[in-house]
């Protein structure tokens, strides 16, 4: 989705403010894009950890170690110690999703005032939406 002028032969003319905000609109909609695409991948991993705590409870009385990965290592982890840390990552990937759904709004915000910006300069001339894939 990137700034693009329709007709080369028009009469408006792109100053070089102008080309400040088209670039800056670029950059905050690749951001936000890769905003986008870190809160689907920390809801998948959200997902995960639902999972795993759920798995948990089917285990729960049990006296087996599970195993649980730090990095790369596994730890052996009681039934309520294993649960105890899925809860903790549970809690910091909510948070972290808030957080990035935050910075996708700002993001938003200063990508719709540019909007209006440029579509007030350059009307039909220029194409500031997203692409259908």
């Amino acid at each position: 989705m990137a700034a693009t002028m329709k007709n080369a032969d028009s009469d408006v003319h792109v100053t070089f403010e102008d080309q400040q905000k088209i670039n800056k609109f670029a950059r905050h909609n690749a951001k936000l894009q890769d905003l986008k695409d870190e809160v689907a991948q920390k809801k998948k991993d959200l997902q995960n950890l639902d999972d795993a705590i759920d798995e948990l409870l089917l285990m729960e009385g049990e006296d087996k170690p599970i195993p649980y990965q730090v990095g790369e290592v596994f730890l052996q982890l009681s039934v309520e110690a294993a649960n105890n840390k899925l809860e903790e990552g549970k809690s910091e990937t909510e948070s972290m999703i808030l957080d990035l759904e935050q910075r996708c709004e700002n993001h938003k915000a200063i990508l719709s005032d540019l909007k209006v910006q440029l579509y007030a300069k350059f009307g039909n001339n220029i194409n500031l939406e997203a692409e259908e894939e």
